[in-house]
């Protein structure tokens, strides 16, 4: 199993650019989407709001966190600590063109796990 980090650049912070994310997702993925990603986890962000759809048409169990309980959701929490290592909060992701991108997203995949 692993907890391979991704960051997808988005249009906007739309429910339609999200899905339209994950559906890129899923064609790169293909037959493997199942063993891959088995779970999601995201907070209650309108964002979020049609994974459903992607639940019911991907099968995978989508986790929703409840409102300002962190803690229920702490890889993620981790994961934007380390994007704001390079992209502080307030800039925009916008100003980053995609091999810098890719390069924060390498740099978090390849820091040592915690046992």
């Amino acid at each position: 199993m692993t907890r391979k980090f991704m960051i997808i650049p988005i249009k906007d912070k739309t429910a339609a650019s999200v899905m339209a994310a994950f559906k890129t997702l899923r064609s790169q993925y293909q037959e493997h989407w199942n063993e891959v990603f088995k779970t999601i986890t995201t907070d209650n962000g309108s964002e979020f709001a049609d994974l459903a759809q992607l639940e019911e048409a991907a099968q995978t169990l989508v986790y929703y966190a409840h409102p300002y309980t962190s803690c229920e959701k702490g890889g993620v929490e981790r994961h934007n600590r380390l994007i704001r290592r390079f992209i502080p909060k307030g800039k925009c992701i916008k100003n980053y063109d995609l091999r810098q991108i890719y390069g924060i997203e390498e740099w978090c995949n390849n820091l040592p796990a915690r046992s």
